[in-house]
């Protein structure tokens, strides 16, 4: 069984339809990417899935449970974590306050301290900038804050929305390297991502998304050497 199941998602925003019958699994401990270009409804889906967004049909199942259109703190306190497009940290809060915001779900509380030495052992640099205002950090620093802040929730999957967005390519590879450690470890990615040769290049199993649709599907490998996606996202 998937670990995650959705399907036949439908969202609007009013009268605009985002997501048409969107359906997809992610299996337990893989990455999934979800490609596609600006406005195809990737953030869209991501934001339906963590609670955020309300849809319209459609049915989302985590561990077989269905969890349509639940609140998003009841989502996030199954173990289902977001790093959200832009990073959104709290930029006045220090690094170690926006940890602490991120063990907030039940399901976190009582390992808060040994979290954070995990996230402090995975990202030195967050330790080094403990008591520093989040909104001072460089854009790669925010982005580890990001990371950190959910991981600080205890997540079995981590959704992943844009993570280059705005990154030097050097921190880019690095983010990359991260997302790959943190899979290693055992944690599912849902990897939402317009660096599609990266992303596809690290996923098991991908979807292409155009219009709100899923166009495409299939292993990570096959969608890099299929002539549609390397046309119209690769330039080739």
């Amino acid at each position: 069984m998937a670990l995650l199941e959705v399907e036949g998602l439908d969202l609007y925003y009013g009268d605009a339809q985002a997501l048409d019958g969107v359906t997809l699994a992610a299996e337990e401990g893989a990455i999934v990417a979800i490609v596609g270009s600006n406005g195809a409804g990737k953030s869209s889906l991501i934001r339906t899935v963590a609670g955020i967004e309300k849809p319209r049909a459609g049915r989302i199942r985590y561990r077989g449970q269905d969890i349509t259109g639940w609140a998003s703190h009841r989502v996030c306190d199954l173990g289902i974590g977001q790093v959200a497009e832009g990073r959104q940290v709290f930029p006045t809060l220090s690094v170690l306050e926006n940890l602490e915001m991120g063990a907030m779900p039940p399901r976190a509380r009582g390992k808060m301290r040994a979290t954070l030495e995990e996230v402090y052992a995975l990202f030195p640099r967050l330790r080094e900038r403990t008591g520093q205002a989040a909104g001072t950090l460089s854009g790669g620093e925010q982005q580890m804050l990001a990371i950190g802040r959910c991981l600080m929730g205890h997540p079995e999957l981590i959704m992943f929305d844009e993570p280059s967005l705005g990154l030097a390519p050097a921190i880019v590879h690095e983010v990359f390297g991260i997302i790959g450690k943190l899979n290693a470890r055992g944690i599912t990615v849902i990897l939402v991502e317009q660096n599609v040769a990266a992303s596809l290049r690290a996923a098991r199993h991908a979807y292409v998304l155009e219009n709100g649709r899923i166009a495409l599907s299939g292993s990570g490998d096959a969608l890099l050497a299929d002539d549609r996606v390397r046309q119209a996202y690769l330039g080739l």
